[in-house]
């Protein structure tokens, strides 16, 4: 396998270093919380696998809907038998790949650019991504008093959930392909894009100081709800409609020695997907029945509905997404040119899914050797 270069450049650094709260699809904050309320416990005398508890993580968010239904309905300890899981909920991109740097979790769902930093970061050794999970759910939604039209979004005010994040990414390249000039630090230029965390968004819109925002679910249906209309979905620029939003990662050291259990967590994924896909009502009020014990508040039929129907829940990491993802933070200035060779590791994914009678999905020529 390559080695990944690092992240050298002066510019990169100071991005990463002010960026604590980096987010990813709808994250909010830099906590995680253990999630034990959710978890369901293993099966009185099933048998155990390699260890006794697997520790998982992901966001409170539609975006890792694979996680929360999968934990809702009880498909991943079903798999696991005896072998227990240990749920954290995150906010934010390096706070997952911390607690997975430092064995606090074993497996997460995570964005596609927490993914990239992370493996580069740790010069391609701390983890791989084993597993899709969700595509699209990603909108530009604006005040349509204010902007009717593609072009009218030169001089506006938009905002997206962080310097650098995976939304904020999108924003600069398509910025740059309408020929507009922006400083991807400072987000000023034909367009000022104003770094806003999606909690605050909504108010925010409400109160004018944005026009609008690139943003994922569901704050992007809590905008529409607020008058907002959307001018763009993010699905249309990519082939086939499809571009990652969520990965499964893990760590390179739990793969290595506990491939049984990382195996099973990944038929616990492909078996909570297909249910997904197949009960789509049913999972959309499990997903959000599993976001109520975790925020206190379900949201509402006219934030979820339209939410839930713009993501599409994938066994498929859409790999080739990843690295165009990549090379578009590039063009902004925000990443020296990584060497992502080795940042997949699909061997598992396709055994379970062959096992399922399903094709199998591809690397990009980016897997491990």
């Amino acid at each position: 396998m390559s080695a990944a270069r690092p992240l050298t450049t002066l510019r990169t650094i100071a991005v990463i270093a002010a960026l604590p709260l980096l987010l990813t699809a709808c994250g909010y904050g830099s906590e995680s919380t253990d999630d034990g309320k959710q978890t369901p416990a293993a099966a009185a005398g099933a048998k155990k696998l390699s260890v006794d508890e697997v520790k998982i993580g992901y966001f409170p968010n539609l975006t890792h809907g694979t996680a929360l239904v999968g934990v809702q309905e009880g498909l991943f300890q079903k798999e696991l038998g005896g072998t227990t899981i240990k749920a954290s909920t995150f906010n934010a991109g390096p706070s997952e790949i911390e607690a997975l740097n430092a064995g606090s979790i074993d497996i997460g769902w995570i964005g596609p650019s927490p993914s990239i930093n992370g493996y580069t970061k740790s010069n391609g050794k701390n983890l791989r991504i084993i597993g899709g999970s969700a595509s699209g759910g990603v909108k530009l939604v604006v005040n349509p008093k204010k902007i009717k039209t593609l072009d009218d979004v030169k001089g506006k005010k938009i905002a997206t959930p962080q310097l650098g994040n995976t939304q904020d990414v999108a924003f600069l390249n398509w910025i740059a392909d309408q020929g507009w000039k922006v400083d991807a630090q400072s987000g000023a230029g034909d367009v000022s894009v104003v770094r806003t965390d999606n909690k605050i968004t909504p108010d925010a819109y409400k109160s004018g100081s944005i026009d609008g925002a690139w943003v994922p679910e569901p704050t992007a249906s809590k905008l529409v709800a607020e008058g907002g209309k959307v001018l763009l979905d993010e699905s249309t620029l990519w082939p086939d409609k499809k571009f990652v939003i969520t990965n499964i990662i893990v760590s390179q050291k739990f793969l290595k020695e506990h491939p049984d259990v990382v195996e099973a967590v990944l038929r616990g994924s492909v078996k909570t997907n297909a249910w997904i896909n197949a009960n789509p009502d049913e999972a959309k009020v499990s997903a959000n029945k599993a976001l109520e014990k975790l925020s206190g508040k379900a949201l509402p039929a006219e934030v979820i509905d339209p939410a839930w129907k713009s993501i599409q829940f994938t066994d498929d990491p859409l790999a080739s997404t990843l690295n165009t993802e990549a090379e578009h933070a590039v063009k902004a200035g925000l990443l020296e040119k990584p060497d992502l060779k080795g940042i997949y590791d699909l061997t598992l994914l396709n055994k379970v899914l062959k096992a399922e009678g399903k094709s199998e999905v591809d690397d990009a020529g980016l897997g491990a050797e």
